[in-house]
């Protein structure tokens, strides 16, 4: 797994939201995610957790729905910019500096763990699937987007969910094949893994 570091997502800060899906500029893209989120969360407001949020696109479109939201990412840049996201759209969002490895969470405080493109640059998946599992509240729901890229990076569905049932007793695989999420045509395995127990 790569290592990760603060200056490395620091430098990719000003360029991140390009990306169709990281932005969310698009609003069919925007909807997209949101009709795929919200069908996954519980009834608002329960508390749900972005760790490794980045600009902050996913936390922002939870608040908007009404969702008490909290996210974490370990570069200060893209928490500028996503401090900046939640206040132009006039949404509270608790933005925190932090390793998603290990974040600086209450343990069983939230209702929904979220996590976007992070868990397969873990240097050790497992520990951090640990850690995030105790970060929910019983009956609490783990959401992982996740992927195994053309470039070969990524985690398959098949290893993702078994990382998670290490850790929980069920995983369920969504296919997230929908260009519309993407912005455009997509090649490689794009998935979201959901545990509700």
């Amino acid at each position: 797994m790569p290592h990760v570091t603060q200056d490395l997502w620091d430098a990719h800060a000003a360029e991140f939201d390009e990306q169709p899906d990281h932005g969310l500029r698009d609003p069919a893209v925007r909807v997209a995610w949101r009709d795929l989120l919200l069908p996954l969360m519980p009834k608002e407001p329960a508390s749900v957790v972005d760790l490794g949020c980045g600009t902050g696109s996913l936390a922002v479109l939870l608040a908007e729905a009404g969702y008490e939201v909290s996210g974490v990412d370990l570069s200060r840049r893209m928490l500028e910019l996503a401090e900046a996201k939640a206040a132009a759209k006039e949404v509270h969002v608790e933005f925190r500096h932090g390793d998603a490895a290990d974040p600086p969470c209450v343990a069983g405080a939230y209702d929904v763990v979220l996590v976007r493109h992070v868990l397969w640059a873990m240097p050790d998946p497992a520990a951090a699937l640990a850690r995030w599992t105790g970060l929910l509240r019983p009956g609490g729901r783990l959401v992982l987007v996740e992927g195994r890229w053309s470039t070969g990076a990524g985690l398959t569905a098949a290893q993702c969910r078994a990382l998670v049932l290490a850790h929980r007793r069920e995983a369920h695989v969504k296919k997230l094949d929908d260009p519309a999420l993407w912005g455009a045509e997509i090649d490689d395995e794009r998935y979201v893994v959901i545990s509700r127990a």
